[in-house]
């Protein structure tokens, strides 16, 4: 399919704001206090904007990796994940400067001439000598080891969403029938469609979890009560001009509208409140950045295995769904909703089928790390871009992510059922993830 100047300007506006929207968080990052881990999240989070939506968790799952394996070939307290390397005597931050520059650079093309800025100020405060260079060199073997390992993914580094490649394929075709995924607007229709997103992309080989371990029972049946009731809570709840749905509930679903960048910073929060240092801080974001890739990869596996309809068709055609516990409303629109004609649109339903939830599974995946990592009860409160001036405060992981979770219920693009299976999903994917990269055992 291709695409027109409009959208393109669609896709440098509202998608990728959506891709990587800076959330600041509480007890905002201080330069001066942070390690170089942190400070290269910080920046990534601004500068890798080339990925675009779920395909940046890979990116920042590369970025990650090559971070790790370039701090422990420092000095070897984790397991490595890709290269295994050492250089003693190396400056850890000039190994962290390179290898994340690298990555960026690879990722990021677009954003070139910010990173070559950014890189050059970084070397700039590293004192010259052997240990500087003998840095730069490991972080540069680390990024191309964890870049070539993921060549074979065949991402293309283009415009989003990409145009080629296996992540395309097969280009999704939908049936009618009842309950299968049908195009929403505005991508629906010219000038940003009809397109169904990276129907592939449950396909590509995840950073640590076996697929097989993390399957999703399906959808509810369009016959049962329990499709009925959650049909019609959806529609109280999420409804664009509902008055059910409380002001908080509603605050809730606009806030969270963009989630990866925003765990990558709680990340970072509470990895400086708890003083981490490098190699620690270098693991968590790590293992966390896994899940959310893992959790992506495995979201999407299962939406176009199940190819489940949107609230928003499924409201529209409830009179063809056989449930005598439904009825049709042929004009409802959720709450997360622009005008088609409005491009860029600020809030949209994204076009991938409804069963699980990927703000559900990558939310759960990124805090069941932490928790598993750092224990679950941290005071801890973030901002939103899409809220200028409104924050919100959570005691615990656990919290921030479940009304994560339930923000797409309240916005009107997710049934509770995707939601609730889409966290259960995402708690195991951080699980599992959470046992790699163990802690090196000296003699």
């Amino acid at each position: 399919m291709k695409l027109n100047r409009t959208y393109n300007r669609y896709l440098t506006g509202a998608i990728l704001i959506f891709a990587a929207t800076v959330c600041a968080v509480a007890n905002p990052v201080n330069t001066r206090n942070e390690n170089v881990v942190i400070q290269w999240n910080t920046l990534a989070i601004k500068l890798m904007l080339d990925a675009g939506p779920f395909i940046d968790s890979r990116a920042f799952a590369i970025l990650h990796a090559s971070i790790h394996d370039a701090v422990n070939g420092v000095e070897r307290r984790y397991q490595p994940y890709t290269a295994d390397v050492s250089s003693p005597g190396a400056s850890v931050d000039a190994a962290v400067v390179a290898a994340a520059h690298d990555v960026l650079i690879a990722l990021s093309p677009s954003q070139q001439d910010k990173i070559e800025a950014e890189y050059a100020s970084a070397l700039a405060a590293i004192p010259d000598g052997a240990a500087k260079q003998d840095g730069i060199t490991l972080g540069q073997r680390c990024a191309q080891a964890n870049l070539d390992r993921r060549a074979a993914d065949g991402v293309p580094v283009e415009s989003f969403p990409p145009k080629s490649g296996s992540i395309t394929q097969p280009v999704y075709v939908p049936t009618g029938e009842p309950g299968d995924y049908d195009f929403t607007p505005p991508f629906d229709g010219p000038p940003l469609g009809p397109i169904a997103l990276l129907p592939g992309w449950g396909r590509l080989t995840p950073f640590g979890i076996d697929l097989g371990n993390h399957r999703v029972p399906g959808p509810d049946r369009l016959s049962s009560q329990r499709y009925a009731f959650d049909l019609n809570y959806l529609k109280s709840f999420g409804g664009l001009n509902s008055t059910t749905r409380s002001a908080d509930q509603t605050q809730t679903a606009f806030f969270w509208f963009e989630n990866n960048a925003t765990w990558n910073q709680i990340a970072d929060t509470v990895l400086l409140q708890g003083d981490a240092d490098t190699w620690r801080s270098a693991r968590v974001l790590a293992l966390v950045n896994f899940a959310m890739a893992d959790g992506a990869i495995a979201c999407f596996a299962a939406k176009y295995q199940f190819r489940f309809w949107r609230p928003y068709t499924a409201i529209r055609r409830a009179d063809e769904d056989g449930n005598p516990f439904t009825e049709a409303d042929k004009s409802w629109l959720p709450l997360l909703w622009t005008d088609p004609d409005v491009i860029p649109p600020q809030f949209f339903i994204p076009p991938i089928p409804d069963y699980p939830s990927a703000a559900a599974v990558v939310s759960a995946a990124a805090a069941e790390v932490l928790i598993q990592n750092l224990g679950d009860y941290h005071q801890f409160h973030t901002t939103s871009q899409f809220l200028p001036g409104v924050t919100r405060y959570f005691r615990s992981f656990s919290q921030a992510a479940r009304e994560n979770a339930m923000s797409r219920v309240y916005g009107g693009i997710h049934f509770l059922h995707a939601v609730n299976d889409g966290q259960r999903e995402g708690r195991g994917i951080g699980r599992d993830i959470s046992t790699m990269l163990p802690s090196v055992q000296y003699p």
